[in-house]
């Protein structure tokens, strides 16, 4: 058979969705500030879902993790976000 790329896999686009929003959060006018794990997860409903797109944005360099546990967005996550709007 010829070579066939496999369908994106729906938990890949459910990852994807969750980093979005967490990074929404971050780069918000209102809420542009640093966050911290718990109150990330209150929004967003799961702690484990929250501390995957943070590894996830912070590998992407989109966010920052401070020594104490705070995370806030990048200066380039923000000025994309600017862009954007």
């Amino acid at each position: 058979m010829p070579d066939q790329q496999p369908s994106p896999e729906i938990p890949d686009r459910a990852k994807n969705a969750t980093d979005g929003t967490v990074l929404d959060l971050l780069v918000e006018d209102e809420n542009q500030r640093p966050w911290t794990h718990n109150e990330l997860a209150l929004e967003i409903g799961s702690s484990s879902v929250v501390e995957d797109a943070i590894a996830n944005l912070q590998a992407a360099g989109l966010v920052h993790k401070t020594g104490d546990g705070f995370i806030f967005a990048t200066r380039a996550a923000i000025q994309f976000e600017q862009i954007r709007s």
